[in-house]
């Protein structure tokens, strides 16, 4: 056991700092800890069976059109329409265009299911438009990259297809309707530091919309914002599953993007099809690999070593989650979500369910705490888009993401110690039932 985890563990550290792909450096790793454990034909086939398997899930077909349907929207513009009704719901208030980037990038977040989207979309609006005013090109891109992680936790979620996948089977769509608040809440408490910050700055409020043109750019924003209500209405209603549910994003996408908005061509369809699969095959790469990864963690029984070693620090479920905030907070300075929600979903996942803590509670915790790492150098991937719109170094970010950071940590806390705040609406729409 010690050599195959000294294996796996040493392997992946050493091609991460030689920045070999993600994907690449789990599969590698976890090959390598197969090979001195196992021997050489058994070990390629036992890679081979799991990744298969890591992928063989129809769960994981609404993945693909989910990103299909974000591409579509994403060239669709729904990003112009969205900046333009934040801006006329919030743009009179102190840090207004601030405001107006949060809500825009948490709407564009969960329509695309993509934070690097809503960075690399709402920022290339919005960043300029606020150096423009005179914010401060730094403070910009730090709130354009902090903010566009929200949208994860609304539906439809990518993230949280996958923590249902490794999970073993918690209901995909309460996962959807548990992250509503989550993400509510989260975008609200990157508001509260902007206006802070503006107020403290003296940065300018822009007029008061008459009502004509608030409702005018209200009406346009409509058929965009009604891709997150058609999605979760369906699920709640029992009309379609979430499967089902991405089909319909993508017809609806593709109906809005070219016969409504006619911002894509029919001509262009080729070229974001072929980008859907590219994304697509890496997500699913990901998922494979991070698969074969766990298995060979269970293999070695890494998960109930750790387990005991927890509970054997205390069987209090306030030290517990703190101690695994920690380390998954850690985990996201130098991994991608989706294979950290992988590999350590069922480590962890079985400790916090020994202490009595809802599978459905502990999922919303785990994305929200990996959003974090998007954000954070010296991996955050949506950290590079940002600094690539605003032209600035990760370096000048540091400082004026550290406020917003801590209001993301106050933020998972309060999820974390007040699991009502979750399993409300799942509750109430009768998709969650807790456990006696």
């Amino acid at each position: 056991m010690e050599i195959s985890v000294l294996v796996l563990v040493s392997v992946f550290v050493v091609l991460l700092f030689l920045h070999v792909p993600i994907a690449i450096a789990i599969g590698l790793a976890t090959l390598g800890a197969m090979l001195v454990t196992i021997d050489f034909i058994p070990a390629v086939t036992t890679m081979a069976q799991r990744m298969g398997g890591g992928i063989n899930s129809f769960a994981l077909l609404a993945i693909p059109f989910f990103i299909l349907s974000g591409l579509l929207m994403g060239r669709g513009g729904i990003a112009h329409r969205l900046i333009e009704f934040a801006k006329v719901l919030v743009g009179m208030f102190p840090g207004g265009l601030a405001f107006v980037n949060i809500i825009a990038c948490t709407l564009f977040g969960a329509i695309s299911g993509s934070a690097v989207a809503a960075t690399s979309a709402i920022g290339g609006f919005m960043i300029p438009a606020m150096n423009k005013e005179g914010y401060d090109k730094n403070f910009n891109a730090a709130v354009t990259v902090a903010s566009s992680t929200a949208g994860l936790l609304i539906p439809p979620s990518n993230i949280l297809i996958v923590f249902s996948l490794a999970s073993g089977g918690v209901s995909i769509a309460a996962l959807f309707v548990a992250g509503y608040l989550p993400g509510l809440l989260l975008a609200l408490s990157l508001m509260a530091v902007c206006s802070v910050y503006a107020i403290k700055n003296g940065y300018p409020v822009a007029a008061v919309p008459n009502l004509k043109e608030f409702v005018k750019k209200s009406i346009a924003a409509i058929p965009s914002l009604f891709l997150i209500i058609l999605v979760i209405g369906g699920i709640i209603s029992g009309w379609f599953t979430a499967t089902e549910a991405s089909v319909i994003a993508v017809l609806y996408a593709l109906l809005l993007s070219v016969f409504v908005y006619r911002e894509v061509k029919i001509s262009e369809l080729p070229e974001i099809f072929v980008k859907s699969v590219e994304t697509t095959a890496i997500v699913l790469l990901l998922i494979a690999t991070s698969t074969a990864m766990s298995w060979m963690l269970a293999y070695e029984n890494i998960p109930q070593t750790i387990s005991e070693g927890m509970m054997g620090i205390s069987d209090n479920p306030f030290v517990i989650l703190l101690l695994i905030n920690i380390i998954l907070l850690c985990v996201g300075i130098f991994m991608d979500m989706t294979p950290a929600v992988l590999i350590f979903t069922p480590i962890f996942l079985p400790v916090a369910a020994a202490l009595g803590i809802e599978p459905l509670h502990f999922g919303i915790m785990m994305v929200l705490n990996l959003c974090i790492g998007l954000c954070t150098p010296p991996v955050g991937a949506v950290l590079f888009v940002g600094c690539s719109i605003a032209k600035t170094s990760i370096a000048s970010l540091v400082k004026p993401l550290l406020p917003l950071y801590l209001a993301m940590i106050a933020v998972l806390m309060l999820i974390t110690y007040v699991p009502q705040i979750t399993l409300f609406l799942p509750e109430i729409t009768g998709l969650y039932t807790p456990k006696p």
